[in-house]
């Protein structure tokens, strides 16, 4: 069977009815316009699935349970950087899900969240002293960068030892995918030691053979704009060389792959695709033994567990035209979708326009920008998008925005980062809690330097 044959299949095995998160979503718009969650005095809002996130995380942990052999030791580790919001881990965990962080502020919120350190893993290129010496403190997982970062971890577990898991990152330099900027893989990306450069291979078997400590290995080869077909590589590539060391040294060594995370997103319709089981089983059938039991694996999924569950939502507060073209004028944009805005033919989002009740808007479809607040004329959510002409006191809403979108807000033009609530639904009545207050503009005035800051130039 080819892999176009392959995948059409998968599609139609593990296809999520798109129909139920789509009611969810138009139930809690209305609900939010309803209930004030959102209107004139709170114009955009982000609101997060709550009942999409349990089923993403069971979607999961099911994919993977289905074709490891039973009784291996699996972590799934969420990658902070996709919806950095303790609430949020603290849900995941009650699903099963540690964190993987990238930053002292990311273990500090996944700490926040009750996240165990056997839970968690550190990955990151610039590790500080510090970093590194609290996560073998704490037992953390660390994810060496380089060389010069393991001679640094050298030195910190001989004056102290530790029971953290360690091991090294590579780039298996496989290339990138459709979206360059964050494409990991390619020749020259700055993560992990490069597979293929000369000398690499002999360097990274001397590393392991050197330190019998060092038990795992790690790569992340995925992205959104990659194939499958290119993460199985990258993974395939990994475990290779985790057998290949295992052989020099005479003993399983690396008893744990960690294969990252980065499956891709559909931004362009509420169809799941590709999913974890369809990624699982592909690695199943490619790379066997990596599932067989003979090693512990991590994954660090991110924006496919959260993407789609979130959605942004924003009040239209002016209507015109210019050139011809009628422009809806609303509260977001660069500060709440900054990849949209800056790189759109990278980062395309749906829209659905809702009226000033919060039910979806019928009408023929007319090519209009919609715009943000934000002081330069490239401050768009879509431009000459056909929607049914919107209205002042209209709601636009931009879909698939859970992971790396409102809960990564851009201070520019000092607009305040909104509030993002989480919702659910009881029989006919939708819930809403706040995951995170909107801000204020005592706090914008205070991160800006106008508490006991504001005379610090005046004697120098």
């Amino acid at each position: 069977m080819g892999h176009d044959e392959e995948h059409d299949q998968e599609k139609t095995q593990d296809l999520r009815g798109s129909g139920d998160s789509a009611t969810r979503r138009d139930q809690a718009v209305r609900a939010a316009v309803e209930q004030g969650v959102v209107g004139p005095a709170a114009p955009v809002v982000g609101l997060l699935d709550v009942t999409g996130i349990r089923a993403a995380a069971a979607e999961l942990r099911a994919a993977f349970d289905a074709v490891v052999e039973p009784g291996t030791p699996v972590l799934h580790a969420f990658a902070v950087k996709a919806a950095p919001l303790v609430p949020v881990l603290r849900l995941l965990r009650s699903a099963g899900i540690g964190a993987e962080v990238a930053s002292p502020g990311e273990l500090g919120i996944a700490r926040a969240a009750g996240i165990a350190p056997s839970d968690t893993v550190l990955d990151s290129p610039a590790k500080t002293p510090a970093e590194l010496r609290q996560a073998l403190a704490l037992g953390i997982a660390v994810n060496a960068d380089n060389p010069q970062e393991l001679a640094r971890i050298d030195t910190l577990v001989q004056s102290a030892p530790t029971g953290s898991p360690v091991g090294l990152r590579i780039n298996p330099q496989i290339g990138g995918g459709s979206i360059g900027a964050v494409s990991t893989a390619t020749a020259t990306s700055k993560f992990g030691v490069p597979l293929c450069d000369p000398g690499a291979r002999d360097w990274l078997l001397q590393a392991y053979l050197d330190r019998p400590w060092l038990t795992r290995l790690h790569a992340h080869s995925g992205s959104q704009g990659m194939t499958l077909e290119m993460m199985v590589r990258g993974v395939t590539a990994t475990y290779e060389l985790a057998e290949e060391i295992n052989e020099r040294a005479g003993r399983r060594q690396i008893d744990t792959i960690d294969i990252g995370g980065g499956l891709p997103v559909n931004f362009s319709s509420d169809e799941v695709s590709p999913t974890h089981a369809q990624y699982a089983r592909r690695l199943k059938a490619r790379v066997p033994g990596l599932l067989d039991g003979r090693y512990g694996l991590v994954t660090e999924f991110g924006r496919s567990l959260l993407a789609k569950q979130g959605t942004l939502l924003a009040r239209v507060e002016y209507v015109k035209k210019a050139g011809g073209r009628p422009i809806a004028l609303t509260h977001a944009g660069v500060q709440v979708a900054t990849r949209t805005v800056y790189a759109p033919a990278s980062w395309p989002l749906r829209i659905a326009a809702y009226d000033p009740k919060g039910r979806p808007r019928t009408g023929p479809a007319v090519g209009q920008d919609v715009a943000g607040p934000a002081c330069f004329a490239g401050d768009l959510l879509a431009e000459n998008r056909p929607l049914p002409l919107l209205e002042q006191g209209d709601y636009v809403a931009a879909l698939d925005t859970g992971a790396y979108y409102f809960a990564h807000h851009y201070s520019y033009n000092s607009l305040a980062r909104p509030g993002i609530y989480g919702f659910s639904s009881y029989a006919d009545e939708v819930r809403f809690a706040a995951v995170r207050e909107p801000q204020t503009l005592d706090e914008i005035v205070a991160e800006a330097g106008g508490g006991a800051e504001r005379d610090a130039l005046r004697h120098l």
